[in-house]
């Protein structure tokens, strides 16, 4: 039996990351050359010559005057982590299939359980913004999907979708000659036509061809104006079994797996967010060395996201 060349692929193992990246200077020479590749730009003024402040590492624009460091304006803004440390931190998300767990960073990182999350939150922000801009085209397999498990009716739950405990999200897969290409796992409001109808028409590139069951919800596709085929399945709680529908099963399979592995369980208001690093992790499979300076390269593009922005203040402890 062959193997598979995706599965298999040589990656960037952890001697590779270190050689580039295992020092201070080489990941602030990094971030230097991803920021600015033709040369530092003032991001107030736009000029180019600028000096360079020693003592604090800072660019210092000769036209305005203006003092930038590389962090400023950066989803590293205000960070007191080494940037050794958030290279390690994308190299440890990006080349684990599963995810590492926010403890283990903690461990791997050699920081304290909240800054561990903290930086996990932002890098996965940076993430769900970059998945924002993709759209699936092609032949696309949709389902219905939910992460979380439900009250027990004798606890004062109720049974199927109307379940509290259950964080409802769409699973996507476009395909390419019979094999999946890319995924999308976003997060809805609920099953309504007109959540669907919302989804299709942010999540779906001109001409997608959709492939669903029978719920009455993914009628809100063909509203957004794409060409919807409907496979009816049957009800109760198995996926559909349809050949139509394999590589969404075998998707849905797979994150759900890997959440409970690494995660246990998800809190609603950060759902989004760590659908969407399984998202960019497996849209990018193609190519894992490449992975860190695609993700460092989106992160310096990405605005400062500070906690308080992570976490409501209702929510904070």
């Amino acid at each position: 039996m062959s193997k598979n060349p995706v599965q298999f692929q040589k990656g960037m193992s952890l001697e590779a990351f270190l050689s580039e990246y295992g020092t201070e200077v080489q990941c602030r020479a990094a971030l230097i050359r991803l920021r600015w590749p033709d040369g530092f730009v003032c991001p107030k003024c736009g000029g180019c010559d600028h000096s360079l402040v020693k003592p604090r590492g800072l660019f210092q624009c000769s036209a305005c005057r203006q003092q930038t460091s590389i962090k400023s304006g950066t989803i590293f803004h205000g960070s007191k982590t080494t940037l050794r440390k958030w290279f390690l931190a994308i190299y440890l998300m990006t080349q684990s299939k599963n995810d590492i767990a926010a403890l283990e960073l903690k461990r791997q990182l050699g920081v304290k359980y909240d800054t561990a999350w903290l930086i996990k939150q932002k890098l996965m922000t940076v993430m769900l913004k970059r998945n924002a801009e993709k759209k699936l085209s092609g032949c696309v397999q949709i389902d219905d999907a939910y992460i979380g498990g439900e009250k027990r009716v004798s606890e004062g739950g109720r049974k199927g979708r109307g379940s509290q405990n259950k964080i409802p999200f769409v699973a996507a897969v476009s395909t390419r000659e019979g094999k999946p290409r890319q995924i999308q796992l976003r997060r809805v409001s609920g099953f309504t036509k007109e959540e669907i109808e919302r989804y299709a028409k942010a999540g779906l590139a001109p001409g997608a061809e959709v492939v669903t069951d029978g719920l009455g919800c993914f009628l809100g596709i063909a509203e957004a104006g794409f060409t919807h085929r409907i496979i009816k399945t049957g009800g109760g709680a198995r996926r559909p079994t349809a050949p139509e529908f394999k590589w969404v099963n075998t998707a849905l399979g797979n994150i759900k797996s890997a959440i409970t592995g690494t995660c246990r369980s998800l809190d609603f208001q950060h759902s989004a967010r760590y659908l969407a690093a399984y998202e960019y992790r497996f849209n990018r499979r193609f190519d894992l060395p490449s992975m860190v300076p695609r993700l460092a390269y989106i992160a310096l593009r990405t605005e400062p996201t500070p906690y308080r922005t992570i976490v409501p203040a209702e929510r904070r402890g």
